[in-house]
């Protein structure tokens, strides 16, 4: 799938590096050998993988917001960037319902700055935004009932509220630039990912984690939710498959139908695997809209770039409880992440 001597001395361009996401990017490149320059703002938590996984040392890093297009246009320009990766965003959803003109100027006012600022780089060859598996026009809005496939490429694009709705706008921008000015523009829509270094509020894994750590029951919202989940890698490792081709257009990649589960279900099992002490409570307090089924379809992806997920639920869990012990073991977490890659990329 990825081949090494491509990526080998590659300059590449990743904003959002210091987030979940990102910082799993940089050390994954850095195993690779590409030249890595991050633009982004502090890590979003504390602690945060970035800082454990000292990932500075490795690369480039830039403080800087995607919505200063000056300084994003100065920084490009400086790492004489070939290849761009976009993960920067405003990434919570029920977030995005408090701050909703922060999520719209992030998610898609960034975007075209960022677009704008590679179009002004010549040496700039292939970009790839990632968005989400949310920019889907999802017909289980307002109680009209479930899907039971997943969405493919081509199906009509929504988004109910502020976040999905900004990632979906940041997908016709991008579609916009490749057809007005000719960039070799990828939209990358993955699924719920998880992984070691999640520190994150509001999301599922964290927060179990921290149930565990304080002992506490962890409560959750829509136990019945149906959601992708994969491994952190699987979705990266499609980024760089778009990338090392030259793709165009929208890409879906999302786990195997077996392992698209609802929120309910995935507790029960970290439940079994980690702590059959630990438990969870249904919190019976009305919450914001969140939808009720999500998952793709990467046909796709499978056919055209070969991608196929690795690591199915259960060893994407064991692979994550690994990595949250050995943090709380207080080892070193940049070689304890660099091993999974490389155990991935083994795989």
């Amino acid at each position: 799938m990825i081949k090494p001597r491509f990526w080998r001395g590659k300059r590449v361009f990743v904003t959002g590096h210091t987030g979940f996401k990102g910082s799993w990017l940089c050390l994954l490149l850095h195993l690779l050998g590409s030249k890595v320059t991050g633009y982004a703002l502090a890590a979003p938590t504390t602690p945060n993988l970035f800082e454990l996984g000292r990932i500075k040392e490795l690369i480039s890093s830039f403080h800087g917001d995607v919505r200063d297009l000056t300084n994003l246009t100065k920084i490009i320009k400086k790492a004489k960037s070939e290849i761009v990766m976009h993960l920067a965003a405003q990434p919570i959803v029920r977030h995005s319902y408090e701050v909703p003109v922060e999520t719209f100027e992030t998610n898609v006012m960034g975007t075209v700055n960022l677009l704008e600022a590679a179009r002004a780089c010549p040496s700039v060859k292939s970009i790839v935004v990632i968005t989400t598996d949310k920019v889907y026009e999802n017909n289980r809005v307002k109680g009209q009932g479930s899907r039971v496939k997943g969405f493919k490429e081509n199906d009509p694009l929504g988004g109910y509220d502020p976040y999905s709705s900004s990632k979906a706008a940041a997908e016709l921008v991008a579609n916009s630039y490749q057809c007005s000015y000719g960039l070799k523009i990828a939209t990358a829509r993955a699924g719920n990912v998880i992984g070691g270094g999640d520190f994150a509020s509001d999301r599922l894994v964290p927060d179990f984690v921290r149930s565990i750590i304080t002992k506490k029951s962890i409560k959750l919202r829509h136990p019945q939710a149906v959601r992708p989940w994969q491994h952190v890698l699987e979705p990266l490792c499609g980024y760089l498959l778009l990338a090392q081709e030259g793709a165009t257009g929208a890409w879906n990649f999302g786990p195997s139908k077996k392992d698209v589960a609802t929120v309910g279900s995935l507790v029960k099992k970290l439940c079994m695997v980690w702590d059959r002490r630990a438990s969870f409570k249904i919190d019976p307090a009305k919450h914001l809209h969140e939808a009720h089924y999500l998952a793709l379809d990467s046909k796709k992806a499978q056919t055209k770039l070969g991608w196929q997920p690795k690591w199915n639920l259960d060893k994407s869990l064991n692979k994550i409880i690994a990595w949250t012990q050995a943090y709380l073991a207080g080892q070193e977490m940049r070689e304890v992440t660099l091993a999974q890659i490389q155990e991935y990329l083994n795989d």
